[in-house]
């Protein structure tokens, strides 16, 4: 009768001794496994984008208005709040906040796991994540931009809606909206929990009022209309394929194709799982949030490598669920598999050249020569690190050309120019362009469809007001005639 009282404390002792012996194992994993991403100073153009969008708000810009892009602020925002406390000049502060955001990721996806299937599945679970979550081109996967950070909200909402916590879910599922919009995805997997619950009556409305309120908030504290229009309605003619359906179908094979090779070791033990009637009905939600997710990744049509990392948790956990009802021997292989797979993607991002980046860093260089640290600059491309590595100011709100013709990805079919630009923006970018004239137009577009001679107002502006001085790797430098 008396030690009846112990057993809490037994539990909480159970619990915090786990924790004690994994958490430093995932964190280690964690840091390892990103080792490559502070070896450049940036790894795609979504960081560049970031970077400069940053340091535009910190100047007074206001996102949706003077700063754009078609995705929500919270990401922005982060950057612009690393950049107030460490500096804009390096992307180390936000490194080290993806690896937590990673290590984040892992706990939560361990914690479901635990409390459903047991300490060792939750175990395997955060392993098996950390393994295969830098398991694409490594200018994905070690990148610090919308997916890595999206991901812990994602699993978060489970991790709630697992619990019952339906208004916590749902500002999860907000967040990761408003990380990035295919985050909302997860709000599938999530409903499905409250209705197997049968919690509707009660849960329903904290979980749609959790989803409302902090989207509300992210659109009243921008600018509401610009906020619906970047985010949601303005991206129509992006998610179109018209013209290079082959160039796209081979990029989703080929990111499909490498997510399997580094997915090695979960595969087989899904695949044998999937025979089992009992362990495919137990876990419906999980199956859901998969599904959920690829729909995410087709949504846009445009299979870019990071779309895919979202994939990267419902594997792990579904993986881990399979493992649960296989025999024991499973888990040693699927570890040992997913580890060589990890080693193999982290040499990769360790030792790959970066042209890109060499290239950029070469015009950065050669534009930050020819002007003044106060000169405004455009550069005519797809590559807004430019402007970071340059530490120069863009003439326009309009980072890249693709949003002025819909170039985006190598699309190479007819709907790329300026009638297919983002709604409104070239009369926005000729007012810009007259208030404040770049002292130097960078032409990077190096025979790509975007190409100024096949667009009528930047070919006038050229021609007009400018002369080619310089050419870098290909990229042409104009600078500004002298007036009268």
């Amino acid at each position: 009768m008396l030690a009846a009282p112990l057993a809490p404390a037994r539990t909480t002792v159970t619990r915090t001794a786990y924790w004690a012996r994994l958490l430093p194992l995932l964190a280690t994993l964690a840091c390892v496994t990103r080792i490559p991403s502070f070896r450049r100073p940036l790894w795609n153009p979504d960081e560049g984008f970031l970077a400069v969008q940053a340091r535009l708000l910190a100047q007074g810009g206001e996102l949706y208005d003077t700063v754009v892009d078609r995705k929500p602020p919270l990401l922005p925002w982060l950057y612009q709040a690393a950049f107030a406390l460490c500096g804009s000049g390096s992307l180390t502060p936000l490194r080290v906040l993806a690896v937590l955001a990673q290590l984040l990721t892992a706990v939560l996806l361990a914690s479901l796991a635990r409390r459903r299937w047991g300490e060792r599945a939750g175990r395997t679970a955060g392993v098996l994540y950390l393994l295969v979550s830098v398991g694409l081109n490594p200018e994905d996967a070690q990148a610090a931009t919308f997916e890595v950070f999206m991901l812990p909200w994602t699993v978060a909402a489970l991790w709630c809606a697992d619990r019952g916590r339906w208004g916590a879910a749902g500002v999860a599922v907000a967040a990761a909206f408003l990380t990035k919009q295919t985050g909302g995805a997860v709000l599938l997997p999530v409903a499905w929990l409250l209705h197997q619950r049968g919690g509707s009556r009660a849960g329903l409305p904290r979980l749609a009022a959790g989803c409302a309120v902090p989207v509300l908030g992210a659109a009243l504290a921008t600018d509401p209309a610009g906020f619906l229009f970047w985010t949601v309605t303005g991206s129509a003619a992006y998610a179109s394929v018209t013209g290079s359906e082959l160039h796209v179908l081979v990029r989703a094979l080929t990111n499909t194709a490498i997510l399997a090779v580094a997915s090695a070791g979960l595969l087989p033990p899904v695949v044998r799982a999937l025979r089992g009637a009992r362990a495919k009905a137990a876990e419906v939600w999980l199956w859901l949030w998969l599904a959920s997710s690829a729909v995410a990744v087709v949504l846009g049509c445009h299979f870019f490598g990071h779309y895919y990392l979202q994939l990267t948790p419902p594997l792990a956990l579904l993986a881990t669920a399979a493992l649960h009802v296989l025999p024991r021997d499973g888990h040693p292989a699927a570890v040992l598999t997913s580890a060589c797979c990890c080693a193999l993607f982290v040499g990769w991002g360790l030792f790959a050249p970066r042209p890109d980046l060499a290239h950029a860093e070469r015009l950065a260089a050669a534009l930050a020569h020819r002007t003044a640290p106060a000169d405004r600059v455009l550069v005519w491309g797809i590559h807004p690190e430019t402007y970071w590595l340059a530490g120069r100011t863009p003439a326009t709100r309009y980072l890249t050309a693709g949003l002025l013709t819909n170039y985006s990805g190598g699309r190479d079919g007819p709907q790329v120019g300026e009638k297919y630009a983002v709604a409104g923006a070239w009369p926005v970018f000729r007012r810009e362009m007259t208030a404040h004239a770049p002292a130097l137009v960078v032409d990077d577009s190096r025979g790509e469809p975007y190409a100024p001679a096949r667009l009528p107002t930047l070919h006038r502006l050229l021609t007009a007001g400018y002369t080619e001085v310089a050419r870098v790797d290909g990229a042409v430098l104009y600078a500004r005639l002298p007036e009268g």
